[in-house]
């Protein structure tokens, strides 16, 4: 039995070790030198001295010690990559915005209004606009998929009482040139950014000329706590235009943004694997009753596809107002 264990261990170990090697090649590779040779000269040195420590240093340990110090050397220097706010940005990301609050007024500026005409043309328009944390009506959720299995992306959106939707999307801030990458989001490639946006130019693009699928579930929630949500997700705008964060597909990404800001003021939001398979969050929704239940939830979701609604509003001022039509209606607040 003792040796039974012990070779389990070995073997766990082993894979242990080879996911580590692994994943510092791939760190070196994609976040290292610019220069290719000596970007795989140093990927060969990590991956062959791994090896090569494992098969002939004895006692085996010493050789699992030794491959484990160089990665925790790779680690360190991954670390200490900085991320920046003064970068080639693309044009949809070039200003960072920021609010002033005074007493109940937000005054939101560079809030980012574009309008996309054709699939291939844009209008830019940075705005500055005021909102009145006094006219918090609620907090919804947009959830925008493009096909690929259990993954969306996720955007809030607070509703005032003066008819007035505030939207933020958290992003990858991309320099010009640079694409998307699901394995890049996983490593240093691209900072975080928070779109505050109006919804014609968020959603629309997405509904639009990317023609993605959007839906848009209204949560339930007081106005307090849609009150203390914006607050919160607005400090960390401020934060960001003051220090710079990196984005990471699975640390810090649409979702799981979401839900910090959500446990931030209180609210709760158990992890749940689906946070992670966002396509299924509005699933998770209605099993934990934060979103319309009143019928059954392939109705629901058939109700909250607003993405015909979004592609016919196009640049109407009164955008937000269309795409709710004949929307589930918000849950009442928990007493």
């Amino acid at each position: 039995m003792r040796c039974l264990a012990t070779r389990s261990l070995r073997v766990v170990l082993s894979v242990v070790i080879v996911a580590v090697v692994a994943w510092s090649v791939a760190a070196i590779w994609i976040d290292g030198p610019k220069n290719r040779v000596l970007a795989a000269a140093l990927c060969t040195l990590i991956a062959a001295g791994s090896l090569v420590l494992m098969l002939v240093v004895r006692p085996w340990w010493w050789g699992c010690m030794g491959a484990v110090v160089a990665f925790v050397i790779v680690l360190a220097w991954w670390l200490s990559i900085a991320p920046r706010n003064t970068r080639d940005w693309q044009p949809e990301v070039a200003r960072l915005p920021s609010a002033v609050i005074n007493d109940n007024l937000v005054t939101l500026r560079n809030v980012r209004n574009f309008s996309y005409p054709s699939p291939t043309a844009v209008v830019e328009r940075w705005e500055q606009r005021t909102y009145s944390l006094d006219r918090v009506e609620g907090f919804d959720m947009f959830l925008s998929s493009w096909g690929a299995p259990g993954i969306a992306h996720t955007i809030s959106s607070w509703e005032f009482s003066d008819g007035q939707h505030l939207a933020i999307s958290i992003e990858t801030r991309k320099v010009k040139g640079q694409e998307y990458s699901a394995l890049l989001g996983f490593f240093r490639q691209f900072e975080l950014y928070y779109v505050v946006a109006d919804e014609r130019d968020v959603i629309g693009v997405r509904a639009g000329p990317r023609r993605e699928d959007v839906h848009l579930y209204r949560i339930r929630g007081s106005h307090a706590v849609a009150r203390a949500l914006l607050l919160n997700y607005l400090a960390e705008v401020n934060e960001l235009a003051r220090a710079p964060r990196w984005y990471n597909a699975l640390t810090h990404n649409c979702t799981t943004e979401i839900r910090h800001h959500v446990q931030q003021v209180g609210a709760g939001n158990p992890f749940d694997w689906r946070i992670l398979a966002n396509g299924y969050i509005d699933e998770l929704g209605y099993k934990r009753h934060q979103i319309n239940t009143s019928m059954p939830f392939p109705e629901l979701r058939r109700r909250s596809d607003v993405t015909a609604r979004a592609r016919a509003a196009g640049d109407r001022g009164d955008f937000s107002q269309l795409i709710r039509e004949g929307l589930p209606e918000r849950p009442a607040a928990a007493r």
